[in-house]
């Protein structure tokens, strides 16, 4: 049974049609969607070790469905700056088991944040239905094909360098014109490899290989990234940005957030990446009903 959440709004300013899966579908053509963060990780930015253990991670899981978020995705690998990769083993020992007991309970759509095509591959097989890759497919050279062959679809994000060393002096000569042609090269990479062509979203990467004034601009230039012709996700829950400009720490930073969704919303994201699902739902009501106004 296809899983549609209550319509808001019209369908002015939001992207031309949804993006269905075997058995869900995201509304995009009515609203903004929301993705719930759920990181399966010891040492995540915000949250590492919380989740580490599958009934609290299900019980997570819930609690955002509940409140509003479209998609759950999973992490079994930080991506902080800084962070270390993980080996295969271990991702896949945290994630699979999580993802197994998620489809069982949950009824959101799952994706997995992974840059490892075994693990996209087991995922896939699992009942996931989106890989959420931060190298944009460049990372593994096995991982577009993988995702064709698992019908699944991809969010391809750009990144500078690696989180290991991605924040440690990122530099561009027109920040909005150089994603733009990275993720048109990982479109492409996407759509010869087979993965079909309306399941993949882009993702500007806030935060990853950027500096304040690039997040800022790629939030003020999000309308640009729509010649890509492809559903826009935007990830700023938390982000260090946000620190930098309200002078606040992580756990304080949800009215930074609250904002910086509400200016991505309006500038064209279709889906934002969110910690905290409850209150950043009524952030984007309150942005897609001024967006709807005709």
């Amino acid at each position: 049974m296809i899983r549609m959440m209550p319509e808001v709004g019209g369908k002015m300013g939001h992207f031309g049609k949804d993006m269905r899966f075997k058995e869900h579908a995201l509304p995009l053509s009515q609203r903004t969607c929301l993705m719930g963060i759920l990181n399966v990780t010891p040492d995540s930015f915000s949250d590492g070790a919380r989740y580490l253990e599958a009934d609290k991670a299900l019980e997570k899981a819930l609690e955002m469905e509940s409140r509003g978020a479209d998609i759950i995705d999973i992490g079994g690998e930080s991506s902080r700056p800084g962070a270390d990769p993980v080996t295969e083993k271990d991702e896949i020992d945290r994630v699979i088991p999580v993802l197994k007991i998620l489809r069982k309970k949950c009824r959101a759509i799952i994706s997995v944040d992974t840059c490892k095509s075994e693990v996209a591959r087991m995922a896939l097989d699992e009942g996931a239905e989106i890989i959420n890759d931060i190298t944009a497919l460049r990372g593994d050279v096995r991982m577009a094909k993988v995702i064709a062959e698992g019908g699944g679809a991809v969010c391809l994000m750009h990144m500078q360098g690696a989180p290991r060393d991605m924040q440690a002096g990122p530099s561009y000569e027109d920040v909005v014109k150089e994603i733009t042609e990275c993720l048109h090269f990982s479109i492409k990479m996407a759509e010869d490899a087979g993965i079909d062509p309306e399941r993949i979203i882009v993702d500007p990467g806030i935060g990853f290989g950027k500096r304040k004034e690039h997040n800022l601009e790629i939030l003020k230039k999000l309308t640009c990234f729509q010649t890509l012709t492809k559903p826009i996700m935007v990830g700023t829950s938390r982000k260090s940005f946000i620190g930098e400009v309200t002078g606040k720490e992580i756990g304080e930073r949800i009215f930074g957030t609250a904002a910086s969704v509400c200016a991505a919303v309006l500038n064209g994201a279709d889906i934002v990446r969110v910690h905290d699902v409850a209150e950043m739902r009524d952030a984007v009501l309150v942005a897609d009903a001024i967006k709807d106004t005709e």
